[in-house]
């Protein structure tokens, strides 16, 4: 089958009306990237502010998919999956206000990664919600963001695959789609010198062999083209049952973590403080609203000017009068401490000499001896000079609701927490 394939592929490409010369060759097409990129980016900020609304028209979705549609033949259609369809209520997008920030989640992590790994992470996470009618189609919006990463998705290019391969993908799930998406990079790289790093190229073939252009190379052997089919299907549901552990183990630290957050949050509002929310963590759901509700917008300038990273510190509290940074929290449920230091250790050399601002980790009760282990690292040299303070979860637990009710000032909890430096 490969000379056989090899010949169809010189053919394909010196079609005139084929997609590799009339989409692919189009001189368009990579100015269409960047604009459909920074739609989909408007998506992720419209959802994330919570003002993308619960309808497809007239939304920013809408005209992003309209100008995937517009992309001439092999996208012909592309807006359908999108389309709302009342009676199914799908796909359940735009009613469903988690499944809304789930789908931003995929699109935002994706335009953020740079790894096929961490693509299919975010392909996985998005298949183990089981969102009612949002499936592979996906696919055509996320290949506009890695186009060497991910191939388009519609029912020609499926029957192309299948007819070339002998594979058996279907339309509308996502391990179907992965498994296509190994096939297509293996006959991507078997064809490197003629094709392209870009799926587009290969993804351009099986579509024009799906929607009748070409017929298929006859298969040498079925049987052995539909086990490498099963293999590649074996293999990426492996992956995803894997993975869907992990993330149900990251969705569960998840929530400790946030639950922390908003415990610190209620004690500093209780306590007279203003108090300021990691700025990726501003849109977290807690209880009935945002974890970020009745905190400050934004730090105030000498704060802001330290650096990106005091932005990103789980918890803040200010002084109402002086804006300035009182207590600084870590909520480090699982992970290692590095990252949370590094942070407390801009904000404390970066601001005013004298301010005195109190830097606390919190953690699960059984981590103090592990923290304390790494605090003793050449990379922390500098840290016993912070005086950092232990604030295990169980002494919250216990004592937070005392302290909302009856506390003032930062001595309360000073007095609940450990020192770990000298």
């Amino acid at each position: 089958m490969h000379d056989s394939l090899s010949r169809l592929i010189d053919h394909w490409k010196n079609d005139p009306n084929g997609t590799y010369q009339t989409w692919f060759l189009w001189e368009e097409r990579l100015k269409n990237f960047r604009s459909i990129r920074r739609g989909i980016g408007q998506v992720v900020k419209e959802i994330q502010a919570d003002r993308f609304g619960n309808a497809y028209r007239g939304s920013s979705l809408e005209t992003v998919v309209r100008s995937v549609a517009e992309q001439r033949q092999i996208f012909k259609g592309a807006d359908h999956a999108f389309l709302w369809k009342p009676k199914l209520r799908i796909p359940d997008i735009y009613e469903n206000p988690e499944n809304q920030r789930a789908f931003a989640r995929l699109l935002d992590a994706c335009d953020c990664c740079t790894t096929a790994e961490a693509v299919l992470d975010a392909i996985h996470e998005i298949d183990s919600k089981g969102i009612k009618g949002l499936g592979p189609a996906v696919a055509n919006l996320l290949y506009f963001i890695h186009p060497t990463l991910v191939c388009p998705f519609n029912t020609a290019i499926v029957k192309g695959y299948n007819a070339v391969t002998g594979a058996g993908v279907k339309l509308g799930r996502w391990d179907h789609y992965l498994s296509m998406r190994e096939g297509l990079l293996r006959l991507n790289q078997q064809h490197r010198k003629v094709l392209s790093n870009d799926l587009g190229a290969v993804a351009g073939l099986m579509f024009d062999v799906g929607s009748g252009r070409y017929t298929a190379p006859p298969l040498v052997d079925d049987a052995a083209a539909e086990q490498a089919w099963l293999e590649d299907l074996h293999r990426v549901r492996s992956e995803a049952a894997t993975l869907t552990q992990q993330l149900a183990a990251a969705r569960s630290n998840d929530v400790t973590h946030t639950r922390m957050q908003a415990w610190l949050r209620d004690m500093g509002h209780a306590l007279g403080f203003d108090v300021w929310i990691a700025a990726n963590d501003r849109t977290r759901r807690c209880d009935d609203g945002l974890l970020a509700d009745g905190c400050l917008d934004q730090l105030p300038g000498d704060l802001a000017a330290v650096g990106d990273s005091v932005r990103l510190i789980d918890v803040i509290w200010l002084d109402k009068q002086a804006k300035c940074a009182v207590a600084a929290f870590e909520v480090e449920h699982s992970t290692s401490i590095y990252s949370g230091i590094v942070r407390m250790l801009d904000l404390a050399l970066g601001t005013q000499p004298g301010v005195g601002t109190k830097l606390f980790l919190v953690a699960p009760d059984g981590r103090q001896d592990e923290v304390r282990q790494q605090l003793t690292r050449p990379a922390f040299s500098r840290v016993s000079e912070l005086d950092i303070l232990y604030l295990p979860y169980g002494e919250l637990e216990c004592h937070r609701e005392a302290i909302v009710r009856f506390g003032s000032g930062l001595k309360p909890v000073m007095a609940l927490a450990q020192r770990l430096g000298g």
